[in-house]
């Protein structure tokens, strides 16, 4: 299914992947991938001409290779090397490819685009045995991508930080399955404080790993009085 939400169609492909398409035609994809989720399977659209990867457990050559042109650019998070399973360095592929840090804003022709720092709170509930966070601070990022003055924002694998509240969005992709990144109910607080007008949830549901309750989220969503949609 494809939201159509002004001059932006989006479809959320699974897990983390989501594509956004001006009405221009600029095509923009999010995290494709990874491959052994199986989020791609049977699609090879290579019609990507911008490609973002908010970090290494999202990095994945193969899928990066099914949706982007040949002429694409790839903009990775600057903690990224090979990804598991591949010895293939972002540099290594037969893209354009930028890294970015988290927290910076540039112009890519006619597309605007920001990053945010994505990670887990070393003191709360993201961490592994030995009180690691899954997401240590600076090893990844958000993104917010503006298409043809629509701007959509996907926060990253993430907890909810203070520095959420400022971001200025019309379209918000907020990761809610909880096991790794915020939850339902903290994407739904989230989603109140900042007031975009559309939310769009993803990364639920689409391995048994990242299961979560998306109807639940719609109406908690709707209660507090933001436009909610489910793509999926």
């Amino acid at each position: 299914m494809t939201i159509r939400f002004d001059a932006v169609t989006l479809e959320w492909v699974g897990l983390a992947t989501v594509r956004l398409e001006g009405q221009t035609g600029a095509v923009v994809y999010t995290d494709p991938g990874p491959a052994r989720a199986g989020v791609l399977d049977g699609s090879e659209p290579r019609d990507g001409d911008l490609i973002l990867v908010s970090h290494g457990h999202h990095y994945d050559p193969e899928s990066i290779r099914r949706v982007a042109r040949d002429d694409a650019l790839v903009v990775v998070h600057e903690s990224i090397d090979a990804s598991e399973g591949s010895s293939e360095r972002p540099e290594d592929l037969p893209f354009d490819v930028e890294r970015v840090r988290a927290d910076e804003s540039f112009v890519l022709g006619p597309l605007d685009l920001f990053t945010t720092p994505a990670y887990n709170d070393p003191d709360g509930p993201h961490t592994d045995d030995e009180g690691v966070p899954y997401h240590p601070e600076g090893r990844g990022c958000g993104f917010g991508i503006t298409i043809d003055g629509v701007t959509a924002f996907w926060p990253g694998d993430t907890d909810v930080h203070g520095f959420h509240d400022a971001v200025t969005v019309d379209c918000f992709l907020p990761p809610i399955d909880g096991t790794v990144t915020m939850d339902r109910h903290e994407a739904a607080s989230l989603a109140e404080r900042i007031e975009p007008d559309l939310v769009v949830p993803v990364r639920y549901d689409t391995v048994p790993a990242v299961e979560a309750d998306a109807d639940a989220f719609v109406v908690d969503v709707a209660r507090r009085g933001i436009p909610v949609a489910l793509d999926g």
